[in-house]
């Protein structure tokens, strides 16, 4: 069991960094079990989540902020034995992380919160993306990263 987040920005910059670790991990899986153009996009997604969590350890670092470790591993929400079901975790895990990161545009101001608020957006068209490719509908969310 995990300690809950410190409250404020710290905190819920913390909680993300935590979903990005989580997001990186599932990106393994997915990866195996696509080809082409999906295989190349995942590879592409990967990296925006690396990128994303490399900029927030340095940024929670340097503020002096707690940086949560990454776990050595991460239970995935159902197998992923094939093209269909990594696509679907593929949009499962850009819903969940952009969840992570609506979080922290409340608990956020000025650059913080720019930051988030383009993290939000980002994941949320990567996972039209994922739905589209993988002809999952609808394809979009009414207010993504929010619970339905």
């Amino acid at each position: 069991m995990t300690a809950p987040a410190p409250p404020g920005p710290a905190g819920a910059l913390g909680a993300a960094l935590s979903a990005e670790y989580a997001a990186i991990w599932a990106y393994g899986p997915i990866g195996v079990r696509l080809t082409g153009a999906a295989r190349t996009t995942a590879k592409e997604a990967e990296a925006a989540h690396r990128r994303r969590r490399d900029d927030l350890i340095v940024q929670l670092s340097a503020g002096g902020g707690i940086v949560p470790p990454d776990r050595a591993g991460y239970t995935l929400p159902f197998p992923v034995t094939d093209r269909a079901s990594a696509l679907r975790l593929a949009a499962e895990v850009e819903e969940r992380t952009a969840a992570f990161w609506r979080a922290v545009v409340p608990a956020t101001s000025g650059a913080d919160r720019d930051r988030a608020l383009a993290a939000l957006v980002e994941y949320a068209v990567q996972a039209t993306r994922w739905r589209r490719t993988a002809g999952i509908t609808p394809l979009t969310v009414p207010f993504p990263g929010r619970p339905a």
